[in-house]
């Protein structure tokens, strides 16, 4: 199951203040525009302009407003079991929701039971730029690899960055992914361990990236190959790995 949240955008601000404008035009009449007072000696009244106070409220908001930010989440309780997520596309492996009592979210996790070069899914498609990926990932099992990791900036299955951990390794790493070709970017050491669920974060700033591991940063790198794509999940080899909890923020 996926859910959408975000923020008032700024032509809903906007919007409003027009409208408590002309409101306060209608019932206040002169009150909105000014306040007469007395002119100079043998000369005509003059005319104050006043800002009303709800009016000059409102601008103030639409001053302060933040940019509009929106988070797309996934605990796939919603699923079901043996399918896969609404709308998500398998980039190679098996992949398939399933029962995990352990799961951050009970009772579902998404998980990457096959054996392939570089097991990915990409859940949604959209073409973010600037983002930040949260998701929880239990490496299980595999004797090559036991991996689990984020793509993003997806253009197609064969070309995206991933970010990475790996219990095998104990290691966090940033790959590019081009023409189905890996090549590491940056990494550093990072205790992962087997068969417990992880946090793995990456914050995506025009070309620079920041990963986090449990709460923690730990390994930053910079690329501009590129600059918008899809998210998704990866796992390597034969990874038997689950996801769950992941979200997008952008």
């Amino acid at each position: 199951m996926t859910t959408l949240t975000s923020t008032p955008s700024l032509s809903a601000v906007v919007g409003l203040t027009r409208g408590l404008v002309f409101a306060c035009t209608l019932i206040a009449g002169a009150a909105c525009s000014g306040q007469t007072q007395s002119g100079a000696a043998g000369g005509q009244p003059t005319t104050q302009a006043v800002t009303p106070p709800v009016v000059a409220a409102s601008v103030a908001a639409v001053a302060s407003a933040p940019p509009s930010v929106a988070t797309r989440k996934w605990n796939f309780d919603g699923d079901q079991v043996g399918g896969l997520p609404s709308g998500a596309q398998p980039f190679g492996g098996e992949w398939a929701v399933r029962a995990e009592p352990d799961a951050p979210s009970p009772p579902n996790a998404l998980c990457q039971t096959g054996n392939a070069d570089f097991p990915a899914i990409g859940l949604d498609d959209k073409p973010y730029t600037d983002l930040t990926i949260v998701a929880h990932f239990k490496p299980i099992s595999g004797k090559t690899d036991q991996a689990g990791g984020l793509i993003f900036r997806v253009q197609d299955k064969g070309n995206y960055y991933i970010l990475r951990g790996n219990a095998l390794e104990d290691n966090v790493i940033f790959f590019t992914y081009v023409n189905a070709q890996r090549s590491q970017l940056k990494g550093a050491n990072a205790k992962v361990t087997p068969n417990t669920w992880h946090e793995l974060r990456v914050e995506v700033r025009g070309n620079r990236f920041v990963g986090s591991l449990d709460g923690k940063q730990v390994v930053d790198s910079t690329d501009s190959r590129y600059t918008a794509g899809g998210i998704g999940l990866w796992t390597k080899s034969d990874s038997v790995t689950c996801f769950d909890d992941v979200e997008v923020t952008a």
